[in-house]
């Protein structure tokens, strides 16, 4: 299918045409209160809306002003209660949809063409698809699917088969987070999903095995998977810590692809470790597993001495809100401090950060001033992110969440 013009309007002059009447709108349509290009509108944003707009339905969204704007996805419950998924003048239906599937697919299956490389990778990422609320991961034969929106969740039984014949793939698997899903009025997610406990997937010649049941997100973390072989690439002959390992990714790659011999692993999750060694297992890799806290590892590793030529720091989101942005930039710091204590003159440090709250500059901060406390010094070598099929769109900039800053350490 063809994208739909995005020609996008221009702020209009009040001294140009007048708006039309409100009843010449099309229904339902929501009017904005302030002018943003932005695909998350927030409540202070929205002035009025249709009688007949009912939560989950795709609206005609109307400016300030009054003129065509674009379209959105509407739910005055949710605390994004405007999704935008066209912005133009022009009137679009539920077409829009399978259009921006498509764009996506597109860019997975035609640009990237990541079949040919891994069977687990990103399908659908919410704003940077401009399906905001959407995420889907392809694993193997699974689609795994993640919702925050009510009016994606009541479609998504009509686009499941359209992206499964895209990419032959059987079964889908759908979750909603508990909190999100009682504020947007979302139903049980069980009526869409498959029953499917775990699946098994190659990334870059290294095998995993996804938990769709107690796994977090979407199950795996493919966000990663160009900086795991980046990594591979660097640690050639060094001892190796993966903190905060998760499944072991990282430390898979380090043991499997690098053939490094000393590899170690240290989460908190206790399930995470499970899934670790059956991870490594299903590589005959031998890793060092250690179900421990970051902080408290770290801790007792700098008073034993203990140093690492590599190591790498990929923690869970530590700002989890804008409230608590303070309290999260102390925990990167500390735990950025913390590790390159156990980092070994001249060795490499990769330090990463998920949380979209924390500007990539301000964390390159952070760092740096971690490093500074600790009396070290930092070469930075490289700056990435997710990969490719995680895009960023130009009007959602705070979607670029993930930072990865590759240094080495001087004494």
């Amino acid at each position: 299918m063809t994208d739909v013009p995005e020609s996008a309007p221009s702020t209009p002059d009040p001294a140009g045409d007048p708006a039309p009447p409100a009843a010449s709108r099309r229904t339902p349509w929501v009017q904005l209160r302030t002018f943003s290009f932005h695909p998350c509108l927030f409540p202070s944003m929205l002035k009025t809306a249709s009688p007949d707009a009912r939560p989950g339905d795709l609206v005609h969204v109307y400016d300030k002003q009054g003129h065509p704007f674009g379209a959105g996805l509407y739910n005055p419950r949710a605390r994004v209660p405007l999704r935008m998924v066209h912005h133009g003048p022009q009137a679009v239906g539920e077409e829009i949809f399978l259009q921006r599937l498509d764009r996506a697919l597109q860019l997975r299956l035609d640009w990237l063409d990541l079949p040919a490389h891994t069977n687990a990778f990103r399908v659908v990422h919410s704003d940077g698809d401009g399906l905001s609320g959407l995420v889907v991961d392809r694993f193997d034969d699974v689609l795994s699917i993640e919702t925050h929106s009510l009016g994606v969740f009541r479609r998504l039984r009509s686009w499941i088969p359209h992206l499964h014949a895209r990419l032959h793939t059987r079964r889908a698997v759908v979750e909603t987070d508990p909190r999100i899903a009682r504020i947007e009025g979302l139903p049980q997610p069980q009526a869409l999903s498959d029953s499917v406990r775990s699946v098994r997937v190659r990334e870059h010649g290294v095998r995993y095995e996804i938990d769709f049941v107690q796994g977090h997100k979407t199950g795996f973390f493919c966000d990663q998977r160009e900086n795991r072989r980046q990594w591979a690439g660097w640690v050639r002959g060094r001892t190796v810590l993966d903190l905060c390992c998760y499944t072991g990714g990282f430390a898979l790659a380090a043991a499997v692809l690098a053939r490094t011999e000393s590899v170690t692993g240290v989460d908190l999750d206790e399930t995470a470790i499970a899934q670790a060694r059956r991870n490594a297992n299903l590589n005959q890799a031998r890793i060092n597993w250690v179900h421990c806290d970051a902080f408290a590892y770290a801790r007792q590793m700098q008073r034993n001495q203990r140093r690492w030529g590599a190591v790498v720091l990929d923690p869970p989101k530590l700002v989890l809100s804008r409230e608590e942005t303070e309290d999260g930039r102390r925990k990167y710091e500390d735990l950025n401090r913390l590790a390159l204590s156990l980092v070994d003159p001249g060795g490499l440090f990769v330090t990463c950060s998920c949380s979209g709250l924390l500007p990539a500059e301000e964390f390159e901060s952070l760092v740096a001033r971690a490093a500074h406390r600790s009396g070290r010094r930092l070469q930075f070598l490289d700056r990435t992110g997710a990969g490719p099929d995680h895009p960023v769109l130009s009007n959602c900039p705070e979607s670029r969440y993930l930072k990865v800053l590759w240094t080495r350490v001087d004494p």
